[in-house]
């Protein structure tokens, strides 16, 4: 009579298990549906508003890195006369630009095969973010030999501050980039829990490959990154890409001891540290032609279709938002991600207990990340230090004697600090980048 009892209890407990499995599936593929009759009905919509934009000739598709055999449209466009592809969760209001980055050429036109030299960085700014972003922009372009193009996403009140700042920069500087602006942009189912994940719009840069549709390559960056070194550095990591790799980012931690993913996460993340968004190189074209695993169904998945039943199962257990999203892609993809080191993405965590991140020791800061804050309190004075000479610096002064000596004077003064002690990695590199620039 017990066994009989226990056998029961048995069959009841199995039964349960598979009524919630099959109820589980059944919300994946419904998700899954969902995804896939939005991007069926994905149109092509023109629009018509001026680009403001400096000098803007010709737009490019690069398939693979370093690659040659690119489409040019040679004519200068007067106007923004631009096709851009969206779906319905990307439908621009009639007063915004969305610019085709590939513009075909006419029945009858030859194609003109041109190398692609620019550098393409995006950026997301919402909230009291203008003046960072400027901040960012700017050291992107002192030391920048190669054009740069900005892709800059904003909320709608900051659109025509951006363009006033950027349009009063000198004409010398002007020669060097093109910008485009853009509406923070989300699916409009859960638009607001996307928009509120983590940080304000911070994980817009999860639908870039969506919504700029013709850019080949990017490098996304936070607003709170400051470039030590020519953008075009980072930029030709590309061509370490093996053909697996989608994209590149550095590790979150050096050091496991200190790490917060392998400590706390709830859920899967990438290596042994999981790794850091804040500076992050695509390759957009294999993002979006891509199939993912995942562990949501044993189908592999496109980088639209995964997305929003990714943030359905795993949104009660993530912290930090969209980078914890792409910690679980690169969990179960880890051979399409691109490691690079900590000198690229150098933050205070790097520092704050003793110098741990080797390479660089070695080769001095790249790119400094100054996260939690750091440009604007006191707890690290020395980021605030390298944020406040840069961001004071005008352009068309002597770096040397406007920039690096001021910064030098300062960083004088942050000793008192375990990163302060390593002011020398943040100034190294800096030192040669102003070099190359002024001689």
């Amino acid at each position: 009579m017990k066994q009989k009892c226990k056998m029961r209890c048995y069959l009841h407990a199995f039964l349960l298990c598979m009524l919630f499995t099959f109820f589980s599936l059944l919300y994946v593929f419904s998700q899954l549906a969902s995804t896939l009759e939005d991007r069926d009905e994905w149109d092509l919509r023109e629009q018509g508003v001026a680009d403001k934009s400096s000098h803007d000739k010709g737009h490019f598709l690069r398939k693979r890195p370093g690659s040659t055999g690119l489409r040019h449209h040679g004519e200068e466009l007067d106007r923004c006369k631009s096709v851009s592809y969206w779906s319905p969760y990307w439908r621009l209001p009639a007063d915004v630009c969305g610019v085709n980055y590939l513009m075909e050429p006419s029945p009858g036109e030859r194609s003109v095969k041109v190398v692609d030299e620019w550098s393409h960085l995006a950026v997301v700014a919402c909230g009291p973010r203008q003046e960072e972003t400027l901040t960012m922009l700017k050291s992107a372009l002192l030391f920048s030999k190669k054009p740069l193009h900005f892709y800059i996403f904003a909320e709608d009140e900051l659109h025509d501050s951006f363009r006033s700042a950027m349009d009063s920069w000198p004409q010398m500087v002007h020669m060097k980039f093109k910008f485009t602006i853009f509406p923070i942009t989300f699916p409009k189912e859960n638009a607001k829990e996307w928009k509120k994940l983590f940080k304000p719009c911070a994980s817009q840069r999860l639908f870039l490959p969506l919504i700029l549709k013709n850019v080949d390559s990017l490098l996304y960056v936070d607003t709170d990154i400051l470039f030590l070194q020519p953008v075009e550095d980072i930029w030709a990591l590309l061509s370490h890409f093996n053909s697996s790799h989608l994209a590149a980012m550095a590790p979150e931690h050096e050091e496991p001891r200190i790490g917060w993913y392998n400590r706390f996460a709830r859920h899967p993340f990438y290596g042994r540290t999981g790794v850091n968004s804040g500076v992050m190189l695509m390759n957009m074209t294999r993002l979006r032609e891509n199939f993912f695993k995942n562990d949501m169904t044993a189908v592999p998945l496109r980088w639209e279709e995964m997305l929003m039943p990714l943030l359905q199962k795993y949104k009660l257990n993530i912290t930090w938002g969209d980078q914890d999203l792409l910690n679980i892609i690169f969990h179960h993809n880890p051979e399409s991600l691109y490691v690079f080191p900590c000198q690229w993405n150098y933050r205070p965590d790097h520092c704050i207990y003793g110098s741990n991140c080797q390479q660089a020791e070695q080769e001095g800061v790249f790119i400094l990340h100054g996260n939690r804050g750091v440009f604007h309190d006191d707890k690290q004075p020395v980021f605030r230090a390298v944020y406040e000479a840069i961001q004071k610096y005008q352009f068309g002064e002597n770096m040397e004697k406007s920039l690096l000596q001021p910064l030098e004077t300062s960083l004088q003064t942050t000793t008192h600090t375990y990163c302060g002690r390593s002011s020398h990695l943040f100034t190294k590199r800096l030192k040669q980048s102003i070099m190359s620039v002024q001689h």
